[in-house]
């Protein structure tokens, strides 16, 4: 073996006493930079022995120039410590390691794989894939492990071609029966999302361990086929193998996402009984099920008596009480968090939009930026949604430029989706069409986003344009496709577009009609004039009438004067809602359009009499980044007089400019 280390630093006597001073480590420092120590060898030589408790590369320079002086580097064993160091160690260096490769004359299959592995671990599977093929070029005599290692780094890859040749060589090598090798090619099948692969494999498998068994479970529940790990658990229950922690951990996900509450808490009786060990993994998959479960009284016992607490247990909580709208508690416990990440933000910024309160999202947003932590996709996405609620399109429009176009968080479709959503929302529908433009790949979400843009906006047509050029690309359109299809063709106008595709919904897509679109086609015929034909399919709709039919139906009225069947919209409207303010200050007004004062009377004497007060009109305006709440005839603000001043300024104006003005009648107009 020949080596060169010209710039390696001499070990001095006194820095090498030094390191045998500090051995062993701390046990804290022994578990934090635990690297593949080996178990199956007894080592005696004192420098190999605080080579095991190396804990930076600064040490093992040190070491490797002490084993340099001493020849003990020219040894097969010491260089493949010091190789296993570089390459899979937290503190390690996979480009030195590349170094020390590259002097060594004949490389074991041990150092060929620990390149391997060093590659996978630092997510560089190109690399991995190259010292793969250098050994099958080089004729190495490569074992089980070192193709095992080689479809790890296929996982990383976007494409499945890659393993299906490792899956080859296996068989012309005849490993192809081999236990270790079939667990690694049925975990590499589910890993990339070919189950039926996977599946197969795992039939044809004579004899399954553990891992096979989890394998497989873990792929479904990766790939959200819940029902089919959760029945695969059910089968190997029935077999002679035991599920190990990460089998239950695996399974516990499954419940999770189908939110199966009574196998949750079978399995959880399933380790009581076998007096499992409950790490904290498998006591945070425990939690996270009850949570997702809805069975949160059940997960905060749990974390009450968990020993041991970790940011994602306190996350976990925080999230579940923030998705079920207490906030209030969710933000106690998130203040009580003792060491808070990304994630622990993202739970209760997205719980604050997702529950109609973005005031409070955007606060939290811009604190978590002032503590340093730097936002992820995720975190971005429910800002966007509190843009969106607020028109805040100032924020929205600097973390596009900030993180998109600076390239600070890549560019996914789900987060374009957002971006088009916020525009959208905010009125600005050119730079909607913009991200949609720049879009290299979209999905359905991102089609509906930019045709509900368009319905939103007022462009009907391109609305239609749009959802046509979907549909001749192959795209299946969902049941919101058409809600937004058919607003659109309310706003524009287009009777008989929308006519159309309501009654084609069925026969072409497969989409029956839900509640959602009859009111949509009300709308649109209420909207046209067709007051008669919008009654008639309101009467004739196959399930119970929603509030929103009857409440197109009763701005229909309002636009068309037609008091007796706004009477009659409002009665049923009420009989669903009788606390909604809105439906009484909508009759009111159209009744006073219509100089029917009794009615208005009548009106206002059912709202007394129900205890009903109108809620005051509010709106939002963002100053300087700060948003600003402004209630109807509010005068809290330190300045409203001055504001006061300007609008009645801009009023006087636009009476000038109006060549007919109409007198505003104040009985039109209730509170």
């Amino acid at each position: 073996m020949k080596f060169l280390v010209p710039y390696l630093p001499r070990l001095s006597p006194r820095s090498f006493h030094y390191l045998q001073s500090c051995k062993p480590l701390s046990s804290i420092s022994t578990n934090r930079f635990k690297w593949n120590s080996t178990t199956n060898v007894v080592i005696t030589n004192p420098t190999l022995v605080i080579m095991e408790s190396c804990s930076t590369m600064s040490q093992l320079r040190q070491i490797q120039a002490h084993m340099t002086r001493t020849g003990l580097i020219t040894h097969t064993f010491p260089m493949s410590r010091l190789l296993a160091f570089c390459a899979l160690a937290d503190t390690g260096d996979i480009r030195y390691a590349n170094v020390l490769f590259d002097h060594i004359e004949k490389p074991n299959i041990y150092m060929w794989n620990t390149m391997i592995r060093g590659y996978c671990k630092a997510k560089i599977p190109t690399m991995a894939f190259f010292f793969f093929l250098q050994m099958v070029r080089q004729q190495v005599d490569m074992d089980c492990r070192s193709l095992v290692f080689a479809l790890k780094a296929c996982e990383q890859f976007a494409r499945v071609f890659v393993g299906e040749s490792v899956h080859c060589m296996i068989r012309k090598l005849g490993f192809d029966s081999e236990l270790l090798l079939r667990n690694g090619l049925i975990h590499f099948y589910a890993h990339c999302g070919c189950l039926k692969l996977a599946r197969k494999l795992f039939d044809e498998s004579s004899f399954k361990d553990v891992v096979t068994w989890t394998s497989m479970i873990d792929g479904y529940t990766a790939q959200d086929y819940s029902d089919e790990a959760i029945n695969l658990f059910n089968l190997m229950l029935l077999s002679d193998i035991e599920p190990n922690e990460v089998t239950l951990i695996a399974v516990l996900s499954a419940c999770s996402q189908k939110g199966d509450i009574s196998m949750g808490k079978t399995i959880h009786e399933f380790i009581r009984k076998k007096d499992k060990n409950y790490s904290l993994n498998l006591q945070n998959a425990l939690l996270d099920m009850y949570v997702k479960c809805g069975s949160l009284v059940t997960a905060r016992e749990l974390f009450d008596n968990m020993e041991v607490r970790d940011v994602f247990s306190w996350t976990s909580l925080v999230n579940g009480h923030a998705k079920s709208g207490d906030l209030e508690y969710a933000k106690k416990l998130f203040d009580q968090i003792p060491e808070r990440n990304v994630v622990s933000w993202n739970a209760l910024i997205a719980g604050y939009s997702q529950n109609k309160r973005p005031e409070e999202a955007l606060k939290l947003f811009h604190e978590m930026i002032g503590e340093g932590i730097i936002p992820v996709e995720h975190t971005l996405v429910s800002v966007l949604s509190a843009c969106s609620q607020l028109s805040c399109l100032n924020l929205g429009q600097w973390i596009y430029q900030y993180y998109i176009n600076e390239k600070r968080l890549h560019f996914s479709v789900t987060l374009a989706n957002s971006l088009i959503d916020m525009y959208a929302k905010c009125g600005s529908i050119d730079a909607a069409e913009q991200v949609f433009s720049a879009m290299s790949t979209r999905d359905l979400v991102s089609w509906n986003s930019m045709i509900a843009a368009y319905a939103a906006n007022g462009p009907a047509k391109q609305a239609v344009n749009l959802f046509d050029h979907m549909t001749c690309m192959g795209l299946k359109p969902d049941n919101i496709t058409f809600v937004s299809l058919l607003t659109a063709c309310s706003h524009g106008g287009l009777v008989s577009k929308g006519r159309e595709y309501f009654d084609t919904m069925e026969r072409n897509y497969g989409i029956k009609p839900q509640r959602e679109h009859y009111a949509c086609m009300i709308d649109l015929l209420g909207r046209a004039g067709l007051l008669e034909e919008a009654y008639k399919l309101i009467t004739n709709m196959p399930m119970e009438t929603c509030e929103a039919a009857w409440g197109a139906l009763l701005n229909a009225c309002r636009m068309h004067g037609n008091i007796k069947l706004a009477k009659f919209s409002a009665c049923n409207l009420l009989s669903l809602d009788p606390e909604d303010s809105g439906i009484y200050v909508l009759l009111a007004n159209i009744c006073a359009n219509g100089r029917k004062w009794g009615d208005v009377k009548m009106v206002r004497s059912l709202m007394r009499e129900k205890g009903v007060k109108k809620l005051p009109g509010r709106s939002f305006i963002e100053i300087d980044g700060e948003i600003k709440e402004f209630l109807a005839a509010d005068e809290s603000h330190p300045e409203s007089q001055q504001i006061y001043n300007v609008l009645n300024e801009i009023f006087f104006l636009s009476k000038l400019e109006d060549s007919d003005p109409q007198p505003i009648n104040e009985l039109t107009l209730l509170g």
